[in-house]
């Protein structure tokens, strides 16, 4: 069958992809923690101002890279674990963010806790929120899910809007930052005095750059963990979750039980970040928790390739940076960006660098996302159909 040039430009890439593939899987094991290790260095390096007047000449580029950039990369890399390794489709993922945000300025400030326990309590409870949205919600499937989890995530904003005690609208100011190398003792010697004086961590209100290191901290573990996950039994019972949920329960999977794991972690890596995000930002309101920023980072993982932790992690990079890349031009930035999703959709639906099982699924007509609703033919097998015709 003769292909069209724009079947013959996806299938290029698609063969590019899976060339790339091979060959990494045939690296060496040393050659890959060598790579690993250089791109911990270059993510180290991106807050130079070199870089920074390409990348985003109009804000400052430090800034940028902790937020929206760098939250969005872990936020897209804990609603992966859901919708792209367990095929179940969350709207509401904003409402763990925000419960590990009200963590960190509920202890921190009437508490007075260390931030690192904060952030563990953090960790827990948005663990446990996870396992409360998903114990009478995860029996039900596509839109349902869907519809339900956008109203947790409402429920919960506008619990803490109308809710005195923890603000309301007002929100709560004052979040403490976390312990600067000052701070930190080591069998009770001051860490600044072991690094000659040097205060590399130093945090306060001004500088972004030390939470953007604490960040990069926080997404090695993240991806450490998700990629152990993902090739463990586990990920290989989300996969078949995701491709026929009634199928694996028929092998013996306990569907509801890999389901209420995936929702867990999903939770506590979006808590995480918020822990983190709340100590930079001081002070967080109900309005920073809306239903947008659960539609954006859904928005990332698609883009970028569900499933694929290394497409996901660069669907958030470019929904995040392409905005602040054009802000000079005003209005007319929110086109371009809009523009240049449209474009990524009509030629890689499957999204910037997928799997080969979600390009697969994507060709069978299953959205290339199991059983969420998107049971739509792919581009190439409309073609097929066309061509049998």
């Amino acid at each position: 069958m003769n292909q069209n040039p724009l079947a013959r430009f996806r299938t290029g890439l698609g063969n590019f992809g899976d060339v790339m593939h091979d060959r990494w899987l045939n690296t060496p094991g040393w050659q890959r923690w060598i790579v690993y290790l250089l791109l911990i260095v270059a993510a180290l390096l991106l807050p130079a101002d070199s870089i920074g007047s390409f990348m985003s000449p109009d804000t400052d580029w430090a800034s940028i890279l902790f937020f929206p950039i760098g939250t969005y990369v872990v936020l897209a890399i804990g609603l992966n674990v859901v919708v792209g390794q367990a095929g179940l489709l969350d709207l509401g993922f904003v409402a763990f963010y925000a419960v590990g945000g009200y963590a960190m300025a509920l202890i921190g400030t009437r508490l007075g806790w260390n931030f690192w326990v904060i952030m563990l309590v953090g960790i827990a409870v948005c663990a446990l929120s996870g396992i409360t949205l998903g114990a009478p919600t995860l029996r039900l499937r596509g839109d349902y899910l869907a519809i339900v989890t956008l109203g947790f995530g409402e429920i919960i904003r506008i619990t803490a809007r109308n809710t005195d005690e923890i603000g309301g609208p007002n929100g709560i100011r004052g979040i403490p930052h976390p312990p600067s190398t000052n701070d930190l003792h080591i069998f009770g010697v001051d860490v600044s005095n072991l690094l000659g004086g040097i205060e590399p961590l130093k945090y306060g209100v001004l500088d972004p750059k030390p939470y953007y290191y604490l960040l990069v901290g926080l997404a090695v573990i993240v991806i450490i963990l998700v990629k152990r996950w993902e090739k463990s039994r586990v990920g290989r019972a989300w996969a078949a979750i995701r491709e026929d949920e009634d199928a694996a329960e028929v092998m013996g999977v306990p569907t509801f039980r890999f389901k209420m794991l995936a929702f867990a972690i999903g939770a506590s890596i979006g808590g995480s970040m918020g822990v983190l995000w709340a100590a930079k930002s001081i002070s967080i309101n109900p309005n920073d928790f809306q239903f947008l920023l659960s539609a954006t980072i859904l928005a990332a993982v698609v883009m970028g390739g569900a499933g694929n932790l290394p497409g996901v992690m660069l669907g958030a990079f470019v929904v995040a940076w392409l905005p602040e890349r054009f802000r000079g031009l005003e209005e007319y930035r929110m086109l371009i960006f809009g523009a240049v999703l449209v474009a990524l959709m009509i030629f890689r639906p499957e999204g910037l660098l997928p799997s080969r099982q979600r390009r697969a699924e994507l060709k069978e007509g299953t959205g290339g996302m199991g059983t969420l609703g998107a049971e739509v033919p792919g581009p190439e097998a409309r073609g097929e159909e066309v061509a049998s015709k």
